[in-house]
């Protein structure tokens, strides 16, 4: 284990036994393999009103055992780690049993490693230039159940969801035209089933089926069964 170091937990004894009804800080966890960003980060949200942070950690397969040791609430994961990766951390850590927050720290705007850092449960996202302030106040809005993006991935995502809609939209235009029976066996064919396995399944004769696959193809202008399968696939019917 390169590095796993806990903060000023022996103030969770003082938390407790005061009782005080002022809400207590937020626990942070901040993992990095950089130690220069991980220095800075502790450094900056240390000294934060109502941010405490509690541990630090240099890669993602450190995780599992500084949750355990210092429960957190909010884990400030670096995506791009040597030995496993900011995904696979936070994929991880949303396993458990009451999981802490996850707000994921990327220098690279790639959005397969956005939307898997989402899959796998993270919170938010945020580039590592976002200014202090901002991943203060993230920390805080994750907190309170806010989803976090910075703003050119929210951008990113929102493009990508909508291209994502109109590639369905347009699917299901083009299918719009086909029978019950040709929507049925478009469905079994997007699932790789023969022209055999398909007869069977909805119980007609393979010549029958073969007539709707040769339909199929005229109507939608396709060229195999592969097309075939991927409209129905972008149309969302497999």
């Amino acid at each position: 284990m390169a590095e796993l170091n806990g903060h000023h937990d022996h103030a969770d004894v003082a938390d407790v036994a005061t009782g005080d009804s002022a809400p207590r800080d937020v626990r942070v966890l901040v993992v990095d393999d950089d130690p220069l960003v991980r220095g800075g980060l502790v450094m900056m949200l240390d000294g934060a009103s109502g941010i405490r942070v509690v541990g630090e950690g240099a890669d993602g397969d450190e995780v599992m055992a500084a949750v355990d040791a210092h429960a957190p609430d909010v884990v400030l994961m670096d995506l791009r780690m040597p030995r496993m990766d900011g995904v696979a951390a936070t994929r991880r850590v949303r396993a458990r049993p009451r999981p802490p927050e996850v707000v994921v720290l990327t220098t690279f705007d790639a959005d397969e490693n956005v939307v898997a850092a989402l899959r796998a449960g993270a919170s938010g996202f945020l580039l590592k230039d976002t200014p202090p302030a901002r991943i203060v106040e993230a920390v805080h809005r994750v907190m309170a159940g806010d989803p976090i993006l910075s703003p050119r991935i929210t951008r990113r995502l929102v493009d990508q969801t909508v291209s994502a809609a109109e590639v369905r939209v347009r699917a299901r235009e083009t299918l719009s035209s086909l029978t019950r029976r040709e929507r049925e066996v478009l469905v079994a064919i997007a699932r790789g089933r023969s022209n055999a396995e398909v007869a069977a399944e909805l119980f007609m004769s393979v010549a029958t089926t073969k007539a709707h696959v040769s339909s199929l193809l005229a109507k939608l202008d396709a060229v195999n069964r592969t097309e075939l399968a991927l409209l129905a696939h972008d149309a969302g019917l497999d």
